[in-house]
């Protein structure tokens, strides 16, 4: 199942849900009925003066309307006594009878999504996204400085800790303006600094507002894109990856350089940054390449997209994995 057809999955199985939700209605009613045929009677004197409001409403005679709504107030608070004396309770109906008593399976409560579709749909991208392992490990809320140096580094003009925390912070104001700001970040430098756990970072807080977001390494893209161009004839249908890229809210890129570098994965990187740049919507890029490797291996034109429209952060010091494995601090490095 692709991005798009995600609502439209997620409200089948709502409709699912509805109807049996109705049935459990239908058959509380009907036992109710049985028990006093004359609530049977009021339902249909209620749905009888609901139509006739209906037609003194549209014929302009507001006269009557307060005598009809009277009479229906009356056989409501009959409906009321008769319920009880028959030993319902006054939720009897609908209690426990959809899994959502706010929308009623509906999805909607109110003129608005309801929290419950909400929350599915959210599920659902976590699906998709191909990072629900990975987040729940690696988030803001596990990030930890203590694997970074105190040291500046000559070269660089600032320490490992304070270039992690400047990026840090800008991946947090990514996260809390991505409504009301468009933004681009170009995570690179040496493996082992964290790019992937900002990453994880970023996408977890995405979802959790219920924004579509793919997450996939630059050869798992471009694998999926030769596939469907070479075999799209005996492809029932293309992968999710090919529809998501230029579709998702946040698409996020990681390990880019690692792909075998064509005039196809060129050609194909162009577009899905240029896409993604005209229509607004963000993306974050993670790579092991340096600047110059860049220059080198990715033509003009997607240089311009990236160093043009994409804030460089720069990810300085040692590999952190090997101190995380050990058990080592990096704030004396």
């Amino acid at each position: 199942m692709g991005y798009r057809s995600v609502l439209r999955e997620v409200l089948k199985e709502y409709d699912k849900r509805r109807e049996r939700g109705d049935a459990r209605v239908a058959k509380r009613l009907a036992e109710m009925y049985a028990a006093c045929p004359r609530l049977a009677e009021i339902d249909e004197e209620l749905r009888l003066t609901g139509l006739n409001l209906a037609r003194i409403a549209i014929s302009g005679k507001p006269g009557e309307i307060g005598a009809r709504r009277a009479a229906s107030a009356g056989l409501r608070e009959e409906r009321a006594v008769l319920i009880a004396e028959s030993g319902f309770a006054p939720d009897f109906l609908t209690s426990g009878a959809y899994a959502c008593e706010k929308c009623g399976d509906t999805g909607y409560a109110g003129g608005q999504m309801c929290a419950c579709l909400r929350q599915s749909l959210i599920e659902k991208y976590y699906d998709l996204s191909n990072v629900k392992n990975a987040i729940a490990e690696e988030n803001f809320d596990t990030f930890d400085f203590k694997y970074y140096g105190g040291q500046v580094i000559s070269s660089e003009g600032v320490s490992p800790l304070e270039q992690m925390k400047m990026i840090h912070r800008t991946c947090v104001d990514f996260v809390a303006k991505f409504d009301e700001e468009f933004a681009n970040l170009l995570f690179y430098g040496e493996p082992g600094l964290g790019k992937t756990f900002l990453c994880n970072c970023v996408a977890k807080e995405l979802l959790e507002r219920g924004r579509t977001v793919l997450y996939v390494t630059a050869p798992r893209v471009f694998k999926a894109i030769e596939d469907y161009r070479f075999n799209r004839d005996g492809m029932s249908a293309p992968d999710e990856t090919i529809e998501a890229l230029t579709e998702v809210d946040l698409l996020i890129i990681d390990d880019l350089g690692a792909e075998f570098p064509t005039v196809l994965t060129a050609s194909e990187l162009f577009n899905v940054i240029n896409t993604r740049l005209l229509q607004k919507k963000p993306t974050v890029i993670s790579t092991n390449l340096t600047l110059a490797d860049f220059e080198s291996q990715y033509s003009e034109r997607i240089l311009s997209r990236l160093f043009g429209h994409y804030k460089r952060l720069k990810f300085i010091g040692k590999d952190i994995r090997i101190a995380k494995r050990y058990g080592i601090g990096g704030l004396k490095q």
